[in-house]
């Protein structure tokens, strides 16, 4: 009999290969996946407006077919949900993944093709366990249950004979047969859509089950472990599931919550991979256990291009192909996806930190930063202060969310963090404190406009009600396992809201 580790790598050692591939040859990768985007686009109404058929090059294809947001897709789109099939991608599109606005705006609908399931969403997974087969050798994950916390299917309220969930429940729903025996709990409770019944059921069901895997947004992850130690007894999760091995995590910053998962897996064995994946495709995965960064995923059906913030808002702005990235630099993600999301921008700012291969870190959102005053604070420099104040203080943050407070005085503004703690530090004032030095060391603009208070006067802290931002995610209707509290903003709208929940 085969030992277990053989099996993995057997069963993933093809797909191992072809990750060293697109590891060796990056822009040979992207450069076949730019011309089976470009053929396959000649035959969508979207690819006649703008000429796919003359279009020979990356050059022309930039200058040729403008960057896109959601609502410049959007008449495309409602088409699609209408029933009007071969506008985006020339194939019929049964599935859409539903995502809301950040204060409950206007929902998206991403379509989601046959090939992205097979060629980019699935793809990607098995990529992320072909090289972590490859440094974990006696890895269970073959031998138990896996656990993924999801979405919730939405009521079909629009379209016809469409299927609208998260893109987490499209996923559960068409996976192969052999690897919906290795996930746990059934499809029914997995996308049920009344959240808190859900956590219940999900939570009566797998804290006795040979869990071999947890995979999520670590923050809701967090919610259903506490809820399963509450019904277990247990002190910790390794008491329940003496074989789990693996948390995958995404959607948001790992940093502020990774005390709190080892605390709850006390356990130095117990590993820890990020992923990038989302409604509009799988991009990149942690493909070396000891690195905090991800390996750009090439060869899954989506060609990427990288915007200069700088550019971002310029009425003719270039967009760089792979070969002219710089290391440091953060970059608005643009993508054209075998669902037929074309030169789409994305809303994610991302960096390079390894140029061979091309490995990447998310630093934050498009929309979600704090500019007050030139400080140019991003998402990553706030996680990683937050967990240095943590760190220092002994403190845990369940979540955190920060925007900008315009002053009178010689200042011309501040930043305003709101902080719901899971154990409260010690010294409030220590904390803010040690949060504003580490921004000073993370960020040189931030550090320049903090000089002598003469820009940006010291951050404020308020303190969160337990509870306060699952009550504002309910209020908005975003509760589930893939929304995510916005961390940073430009403006009050916000933050207003939290604070008018927080007295409540």
């Amino acid at each position: 009999m085969l030992k277990k580790f053989s099996l993995s790598n057997l069963a993933f050692s093809r797909r191992r290969n072809e990750v060293r591939d697109f590891m060796d040859k990056p822009f040979l990768a992207q450069e076949r996946v730019f011309y089976y985007l470009l053929r396959r686009g000649r035959q969508t109404a979207w690819g006649r407006l703008y000429r796919y058929s003359s279009i020979k090059t990356y050059d022309q294809y930039r200058q040729t077919v403008p960057i896109s947001r959601y609502e410049d897709l959007q008449p495309y789109i409602e088409r699609l949900l209408k029933g009007e099939n071969y506008l985006l991608w020339p194939e019929k599109i049964k599935y859409f993944s539903k995502s809301s606005g950040t204060t409950g705006s206007k929902s998206k609908y991403i379509p989601v093709s046959s090939s992205a399931l097979k060629d980019c969403h699935y793809r990607g997974g098995r990529s992320l366990f072909a090289m972590y087969f490859a440094q974990n050798l006696n890895s269970n994950l073959l031998l138990g249950q896996n656990f993924a916390l999801g979405g919730s299917r939405q009521a079909d309220e629009i379209g016809r004979r469409k299927y609208i969930a998260d893109v987490s429940v499209i996923l559960m729903k068409n996976l192969p047969w052999w690897a919906r025996l290795r996930r746990s709990p059934r499809f029914r409770v997995a996308s049920m859509s009344e959240w808190e019944t859900k956590l219940s059921r999900i939570s009566e069901i797998i804290a006795f089950q040979n869990i071999v895997s947890l995979s999520g947004v670590p923050s809701w992850n967090l919610i259903l472990a506490k809820k399963i130690l509450e019904l277990t007894g247990k002190k910790n999760l390794r008491e329940i599931w003496p074989n789990l091995e693996v948390f995958i995590h995404g959607g948001t910053s790992f940093a502020p919550y990774r005390s709190q998962f080892e605390e709850l897996i006390p356990d130095s064995n117990m590993h820890y991979l990020e992923v990038y994946n989302a409604s509009e495709g799988f991009f990149a995965f942690q493909d070396v256990l000891d690195r905090n960064d991800m390996l750009l995923f090439l060869d899954g059906g989506v060609f990427y291009e990288f915007l200069p913030l700088e550019e971002l808002n310029l009425s003719r702005p270039r967009a760089l192909s792979l070969s002219e990235v710089e290391l440091g630099k953060n970059y608005a993600l643009i993508i054209s996806t075998n669902a037929g999301l074309w030169r789409y921008l994305i809303g994610d700012t991302v960096k390079f930190t390894s140029l061979q291969p091309f490995r990447i870190v998310v630093t934050g959102r498009t929309k979600s930063f704090i500019n007050a005053c030139g400080e140019e604070l991003m998402v990553e420099n706030a996680d990683q202060a937050v967990k240095a104040a943590c760190e220092r203080c002994q403190a845990l943050v369940r979540e955190y969310s920060a925007a900008p407070v315009y002053l009178n005085g010689p200042a011309t503004a501040c930043h305003q963090w709101l902080f719901e703690f899971e154990r409260e530090p010690v010294d409030l004032k220590i904390f803010i404190l040690t949060l504003d030095e580490e921004l000073k060391k993370l960020n040189s603009d931030y550090e320049a406009k903090r000089y002598k208070d003469l820009n940006l006067a010291p951050p404020l802290l308020v303190k969160a009600r337990s509870g306060l931002f699952i009550d504002w995610l309910h209020q908005y209707k975003r509760l589930g396992g893939q929304a995510k509290v916005p961390r940073l903003a430009n403006d009050r709208v916000v933050m207003e809201s939290f604070l008018s929940l927080n007295d409540i």
